[in-house]
């Protein structure tokens, strides 16, 4: 299996729909649906019905997953998407933004 790309924790550009350019820190990565939950971004509003744990009831309202191919990783240097591209520096793979050069993690 290839390296993930896009992490848990990373800041993230939305490219497309109806949350298009916003930013956003990844709260969870969905490897096997190839998705991905952004805090902030897509949010899903469901009806509850009263129940004994939840005697209220209302609107919730919590972010729903998105496809990962939706957003790109946020440069380090000015925020704006860019790609990613792992590189060996220091006898470590590390992630490294396309545009500025910038070493992600590591």
């Amino acid at each position: 299996m290839a390296a993930a790309k896009i992490k848990k924790g990373d800041e993230v550009v939305v490219l497309s729909g109806k949350d298009k350019g916003r930013t956003g820190t990844v709260s969870q990565v969905l490897p096997k649906e190839g998705k991905i939950v952004v805090e902030g971004v897509n949010v899903a509003t469901r009806h509850r019905k009263p129940t004994q744990a939840n005697p209220q009831g209302g609107i919730e309202r919590r972010e729903a997953p998105m496809h990962i191919a939706k957003v790109a990783l946020a440069d380090p240097k000015d925020g704006k998407p860019t790609r990613v591209r792992f590189e060996e520096r220091d006898g470590k793979k590390v992630r490294v933004a396309v545009k500025s050069g910038e070493t992600i993690d590591g």
